[in-house]
């Protein structure tokens, strides 16, 4: 039954040719007395624009005879019921004939130019008869899957008796429906009898979700005698005849369906008639999408059974016969109200062409470039995340009047830049949660509405900067943001991120960068430097490269402003400087060797520098705090427990001299000093005197050993000899030199504290 269906569905409404940029309905029904109105599409190109349009009738020859055109001319035939409107701004024009009779049934082209060899589009009119009474046969229409009531007159001597509906076949006639509840299997759960209570002489037969095959005469009978009351009725199912869409290529077309309030929670779908085996659902309410459309099609639903379907990314395999209906499983079915959509895709479009898919790296960026109606500058731009749910949403993301949804605050900017036609979309600080599709949209037309897919791809960022940075309230800021040889010819800049974009600072170019190892000298540093931080930039920083109008990458660094507070650390322990050095540790370990003393502390001991940044006080840490008690302790120690050995040593050096020096002293008598004195002496003593000692016995000799303080004396003539003794240097002379080295190793321990605490 289902490929019946199709295939009539295709007998009604076949493959329309794509080879003309001309387009237009390829069937047009109506009835006597009505009127009707043809609209063609073309490209809206400038000169399409200007260009003749006409209306005009194929003879038997294949001769068109132009009936209307839009340069005024009216046929005699058409003269007071038709006219021709040119709408240059959608591309399309519109014929417009009333008071149609029998005769107006015929084939007609649309078209540009001349009518013997301009671009052209076929076009069937048929006119069929009013519905009412002919011949004593009342004539009933009705639209494929609508509904339909046939009344029935009797007698009242009838009035009692059985009421049936029979539909005829060849000779016979096979019963729909009566009075006694009887129902074909045909018409199941789509008709229903119903008498308007026993004063009115009418019954009615209503059926619902009209099918083709029901067309034809029906007899309407009361009784089942000679006296029963009969009448014929005749139903014509008329031929859906499809709304016609105009897309150009890479744009975008919405379906509006009408199936009536009775559809209101009955699910929809809308589907594509390809043959005569099936319509293939496109998307449905339940949940299915076809995967060629999945990312470009969106479903709206609306009051009382309307709804829209949108598609964008056109495609030239797009064109061809749609379906919208409903169904409880979501699947077209005969019966059931369908509405029909023939889709043009124009192949001349001025849509520009745009990336379907953008891909980048987490941490990273991507950037979009957004089509719009040139016309429309002042339009609305909105970007917005396409959900893979049963009804299908979008919510926006950005748009240019500066709403920027929560989650994406610093991380997503819209730029009206280039303008002309185009808008940029930028995303940075990627994740893997951010693929996915994304429309662009407008407020304006919504032709030009695009698709793009973002991809995550496997990679590192090629911009590098700080994660995060701390700013001290009044002083100076720096970041640099490290750029790759592969931007060296674009164009370097900073700006502070808002709702409404991203805001372009001053920067400045530091050479190249060491933060690429396969790099040559074309890599570049860039940095951002804010005089005199205030709480105001406090915010995102994005810095990245363009070249003219076009965005390329972008990486974003949010900047903390704080107040300093006097003698505050960071978390290396040492005064933060500015900028993004203040996020790293500034002090360094170095060794210093120490000798304390020629034999007493002779150890290496390595001991740590202070390092007191650039302006700050000089002390090494905070005396409050446990951390600077702890050092201040150790370096008291390190120089008092040195101090007083020093000291002890040199008393006891002092001790030991002085004792030795009395003992020494307690030994000498006089008789050191005696000397054995003869006559001969007295007689040679002016030889002493005159020639100092040049003639003194060579047995009398006097030796200074230290210089002053001891004489060792020897005679041959002395009263008593004593034993000889070695040469010794005096208790004074020693105890000087002790307390001499005592004072310059006193001096060495001063000189050393003076230089900064130590541990020992």
């Amino acid at each position: 039954m289902s490929r019946l269906f199709f295939a009539c569905l295709l007998a009604v409404f076949p493959v329309v040719s794509m080879k003309s940029p001309i387009f237009g309905p390829q069937d047009v029904s109506s009835v006597e007395g009505s009127s009707v109105s043809i609209k063609c599409y073309y490209p809206a190109t400038s000169v399409n624009r200007h260009t003749r349009k006409y209306w005009c009738r194929q003879g038997s020859r294949g001769r068109c005879t132009t009936l209307i055109s839009s340069e005024g001319y009216v046929s005699k035939d058409y003269e007071g019921r038709a006219n021709l409107t040119n709408f240059p701004e959608s591309g399309t024009f519109v014929m417009s004939i009333s008071h149609l009779t029998r005769n107006d049934s015929g084939l007609y082209k649309c078209g540009l130019g001349i009518s013997s060899r301009g671009l052209s589009f076929d076009v069937s009119l048929e006119v069929s008869q009013v519905s009412g009474q002919i011949n004593g046969v009342h004539v009933y229409t009705a639209d494929l899957g609508r509904t339909v009531t046939i009344n029935c007159p009797f007698r009242a001597e009838n009035s009692q008796k059985r009421k049936s509906l029979c539909k005829k076949t060849g000779q016979s006639c096979v019963l729909v429906i009566d009075s006694t509840e009887y129902v074909s299997p045909s018409y199941s759960n789509r008709v229903r009898l119903s008498i308007q209570g026993t004063n009115q002489l009418v019954f009615s037969v209503i059926i619902n979700r009209i099918q083709l095959s029901d067309a034809g005469m029906y007899v309407c009978q009361a009784g089942d005698d000679a006296s029963a009351d009969k009448s014929n009725a005749d139903l014509q199912v008329l031929k859906p005849e499809p709304e016609l869409i105009y897309g150009d290529l890479r744009g975008s077309v919405t379906f509006d369906c009408a199936l009536g309030p009775e559809m209101a929670n009955v699910a929809k779908f809308l589907c594509r008639l390809k043959n005569a085996e099936a319509c293939s659902v496109i998307i449905n309410t339940l949940g299915k999408k076809a995967q060629d459309f999945e990312g470009r099609i969106l479903f709206t639903p609306k009051d009382k059974g309307f709804f829209s379907v949108h598609i964008t990314g056109l495609r030239k395999e797009d064109a061809g016969l749609y379906l919208c209906g409903a169904h409880p499983n979501g699947e077209p079915q005969e019966g059931w109200p369908t509405q029909a959509w023939q889709l043009f895709v124009n192949e001349e479009t001025m849509i520009p062409p745009s990336r379907p898919v953008v891909k980048g790296v987490v941490g990273s960026s991507v950037t979009v470039s957004c089509a719009y109606n040139p016309k429309e500058t002042d339009s609305l731009k909105y970007w917005c995340r396409w959900e893979d749910t049963q009804d299908g949403r979008c919510p926006q993301l950005v748009q240019s009047g500066g709403l920027v949804k929560e989650q994406y605050e610093g991380r997503l900017a819209l730029y009206e830049e280039p303008g002309n036609g185009t808008y940029t979309v930028i995303l940075n600080q990627l994740t893997t949660q951010d693929a996915g599709f994304y429309w662009c949209l407008t407020n304006g037309d919504t032709r030009w509405r695009s698709m793009v897919e973002l991809k995550i791809v496997e990679g590192e960022p090629s911009l590098k900067v700080p994660k995060n940075v701390r700013a001290w309230l009044g002083e100076t800021l720096k970041i640099s943001c490290h750029f790759p040889c592969k931007f060296y010819s674009y164009e370097k800049y900073w700006c502070k991120w808002s709702n409404r974009g991203c805001r372009a600072l001053p920067s400045r170019d530091e050479g190249p960068s060491q933060a690429f190892v396969n790099c040559d000298q074309k890599s570049q540093i860039i940095s951002l430097i804010l005089d005199s931080v205030t709480s105001e930039d406090e915010g995102w920083y994005w810095c990245g490269v363009k070249e003219g109008h076009q965005y390329g990458e972008t990486v974003a660094v949010y900047v903390a402003v704080e107040q300093r507070v006097k003698g505050s650390q960071d978390a290396s322990g040492v005064n933060a400087a500015p900028g993004e050095e203040a996020m790293e540790p500034r002090a360094r370990e170095t060794e210093n060797k120490v000798i304390l003393g020629p034999s007493l502390f002779a150890e290496e001991r390595a001991v740590k520098d202070i390092v007191v940044p650039a302006g700050g006080s000089g002390v090494p840490a905070d005396p409050s705090s446990s951390a600077g008690q702890g050092g201040s302790s150790k370096a008291l120690v390190s120089i008092l427990v040195p101090l007083a050995l020093v000291l002890a040593a040199g008393a006891i050096v002092i001790g030991v001299v002085r004792a030795r020096h009395r003992k020494n002293v307690d030994r000498i008598s006089i008789r050191s000093y005696r000397t054995d004195i003869s006559m001969s002496d007295f007689e040679n003593s002016r030889d002493f005197g005159a020639h100092d000692n040049m003639g003194a016995s060579p047995d009398t000799q006097e030796t200074t050993l230290g210089g002053k303080d001891e004489f060792a004396t020897t005679t041959k003539d002395a009263v008593e000899k004593e034993e000889p003794k070695k040469a010794k240097r005096s208790s004074k002379e020693e105890a000087d030199m002790a307390f001499t080295t005592f004072l310059l190793q006193t001096n060495n321990m001063a000189t050393a504290t003076q230089d900064g605490p130590r541990e020992a």
